[in-house]
């Protein structure tokens, strides 16, 4: 069952996704604060947004919003710099423009805008909410209502207890990235940040002339630039089959579906990807 608190946006072909052409919402209320998203991709497998915040905005939870959910979900912050926090726990995580942070079903959270600039963070959350596992699955939760910013029986023994903490919430820097090389004649360079059997999340990188080869996916791809210039091609597909995505700009491929990305310019590309639910075909 698809949920009522997301926009009606289902992608079932390969779709090139603009900036300027991506679906605007507004989540949240006065309680638990209203925060800007971008929505990308909503299919029945895989939902990836962008959502913003002022320098000092906030999202918490309530009664009507409440900020747990059915689904992992990871987080990517690509401007400015997120504060989180798990105000069930107290745990309080700090992740820069860059880095990002990972978290399982049933855990609360709330985010804070504690940069100079405002926050933007790309998000993957699988299972999808058409699957019921966004606000349908968090009205089932008893609403929190023992906020907690801290953890403070740490205090006068930190860093020495740090071996006893167990946190819901994990930050992923660049020594947490599992790398990969990928494609048969021309290798890429492929990071995986999480893989679970609900998805999996990644960057990848090209240099100038490379291409990743004819790939495909043993579930649906999202695809987000966030550098440079990214040429899909489909080399299989009835229709348009030579696609140029440029920042901001997303591209979605259905489960199955063979394509091959190209940087055809002077400068490398970067770009996030998410594959739910399996990466491999």
């Amino acid at each position: 069952m698809k949920d009522p608190s997301i926009p009606d946006l289902c992608l079932t072909k390969p779709t090139a996704i603009p900036y300027d052409q991506v679906t605007r919402f507004l989540w949240g209320d006065k309680v638990s604060g209203e925060v800007s998203d971008w929505v990308y991709v909503s299919s029945p497998k895989m939902h990836q947004i962008v959502f913003g915040m002022p320098s000092g905005g906030w999202f918490r939870h309530s009664e009507e919003n409440k900020t747990i959910f059915g689904a992992d979900i990871l987080y990517y912050v690509l401007e400015g710099m997120l504060a989180m926090s798990n105000p069930q726990t107290g745990e309080v995580h700090r992740v820069n423009a860059g880095e990002a942070i990972f978290f399982r079903k049933d855990t609360w959270h709330h985010g804070f805008s504690f940069g100079a600039e405002p926050v933007r963070v790309l998000e993957f959350f699988c299972p999808s909410p058409h699957a019921g596992t966004a606000q349908t699955y968090a009205r089932t939760k008893p609403n929190l209502t023992q906020l907690k910013y801290g953890q403070d029986p740490l205090l006068g023994r930190w860093p020495l207890a740090q071996k006893e903490t167990s946190f819901t919430m994990r930050v992923l820097r660049e020594a947490d990235v599992l790398w990969r090389l990928e494609g048969d004649r021309q290798q890429v360079l492929v990071g995986i940040l999480v893989s679970t059997e609900h998805f999996t999340i990644g960057k990848i990188r090209l240099l100038p002339g490379q291409s990743t080869g004819t790939r495909a996916h043993g579930g649906d791809l999202a695809l987000y630039v966030l550098d440079g210039q990214m040429n899909v091609k489909l080399p299989e597909h009835d229709g348009p089959s030579w696609f140029e995505m440029k920042p901001k700009d997303g591209f979605f491929v259905p489960q199955g579906t063979r394509y091959e990305i190209h940087n055809i310019i002077g400068r490398p590309l970067e770009a996030m990807f998410g594959v739910a639910p399996q990466y491999l075909p």
